[in-house]
């Protein structure tokens, strides 16, 4: 686990709390936009999945980390979103992630799962500027290229990441 001057081992670098005890706060929020300096957006990724949390304030993507990155919709027509990714583990040089989203996909759980995707609640943190509860999506693994992530938003809590994980061993496809 890591720990922060001046901060509790398990306090956030980006919670009230550890502002208040002297935390540097992240970087503010870039304009959305497709990726222009690594390989370009985050694809599907279908290969195996090795699991980490090891969150490290070091300026670098880490697994356990929540980065902005460009996101392609599943249509697959050019489209897409910059949006929070957890990042989950690595594959060579890429990232493995899961994308968040701040609409609340327990009201219509059952038509979600009837189309294959599942979500995990994690709560609220400072990848989101307005303080929404987020989910996680864990049936969807993105690569990402770490050119490409546009910063690095908030580390998950360990109790957050590892209902994740349960979720993506559970209904990864």
């Amino acid at each position: 686990m890591t720990s922060w001057v001046g901060a509790p081992a398990d306090l956030a670098p980006w919670t009230d709390a550890a502002h208040d005890a002297g935390v540097p706060e992240r970087a503010p929020l870039p304009p959305a936009a497709p990726p222009r300096r690594g390989s370009g957006q985050a694809t599907e990724y279908t290969g195996p999945v090795e699991l980490g949390y090891a969150p490290r304030d070091d300026q670098h993507p880490d697994p356990g980390e929540i980065v902005w990155a460009w996101v392609p919709f599943e249509e697959g027509d050019g489209r897409g979103k910059d949006r929070p990714v957890l990042v989950i583990g690595r594959d060579g040089d890429g990232l493995l992630g899961l994308m968040l989203s701040s609409k609340d996909h327990d009201l219509d759980a059952a038509d979600e799962a009837r189309h294959g995707r599942h979500w995990v609640d994690v709560g609220t943190g400072g990848w989101d500027r307005q303080g929404r509860p987020s989910e996680v999506r864990v049936d969807r693994v993105l690569r990402i290229d770490p050119a490409d992530v546009r910063r690095e938003g908030a580390a998950l809590g360990r109790r957050e990441f590892d209902a994740v994980a349960e979720g993506v061993r559970r209904f990864r496809r």
